[in-house]
Parts: structure tokens; sequence; C-alpha cells
């Protein structure tokens, strides 16, 4: 479980400017989405040759969720913002984002597709080191 806490802090890392964490996490909530119906989907599933998770496919409503609050979050949260997340909301965010690729088993995926975070996490390091 490595993933949901590393992802969890990541995106926290990342969230430090106006809408800088919050449409990289729509843009891989969407992904994941996506993933998460293939995974769900015999067909898909079988085509695409990742492992079939049965009732992974209802995490899209999840995703879809997190992709709608999150449109809606950055429209507040641009300059000059009236709205912050904070590190409850973006601890939660990368909690969740990374709960749903352990779940659809896409971990190194997850990667690919936050690179924003990833590049973040690794240059905050750097700097404190």
């Amino acid at each position: 479980y490595f993933w949901i806490v590393g992802f969890s802090n990541a995106v926290n890392l990342t969230d430090g400017l106006d809408g800088l964490a919050i449409m990289p996490t729509v843009l891989v909530a969407c992904a994941l989405g996506v993933f998460a119906y293939a995974s769900g989907n015999v067909v898909f599933a079988e085509y695409l040759k990742i492992p079939l998770i049965p009732g992974a496919g209802e995490l899209i409503i999840i995703c879809s969720a997190i992709a709608g609050a999150g449109l809606g979050f950055l429209w507040f949260n641009t300059y000059p913002a009236m709205v912050f997340m904070g590190d409850i909301g973006a601890l939660s965010l990368g909690a969740v984002l990374g709960t749903i690729a352990v779940i659809v088993r896409q971990e190194m995926v997850l990667v690919i597709m936050g690179g924003v975070f990833v590049i973040e996490t690794l240059s905050v390091m750097i700097q404190v080191a």
C-alpha cells in the first residue's frame, strides 16, 4: 500500500499554487476511470491483456465524481483564488487515486499518468536533501 501513501503525499506536495494540483488530478481520475471500466469488462480486459477485476467498472462513478468536482473546484481556485484545497483535500484526492490504481492493478500506469506529481516530489526531495 505504498502507492496510496506515496501518491497521497505527492499530490499534497504539488498543491502549492492556484490550480496546480487539481488539473492533473482531474486528468488522472479520467484516465483511471477508463482503466477501471476496461478492467471490469470481460471483452476489453481480454483485448487489452489487463487483469479482469469483477466489479471494477463501477469505480468509473468515483472517478467521474472526482473529475466533475475537480473542474468545479478549479473554477474557484484559479487566480484570484477564492477557495483553497488545503492538506485535507490534497491528501484525500491522492489517497483516492492511489486506492483506485491499486484496486484495478495499474500502479505503474499511475506513476506514468501522474508524472507531474512524481517529478514534483522528486524535485522537493532533491531541494530539501
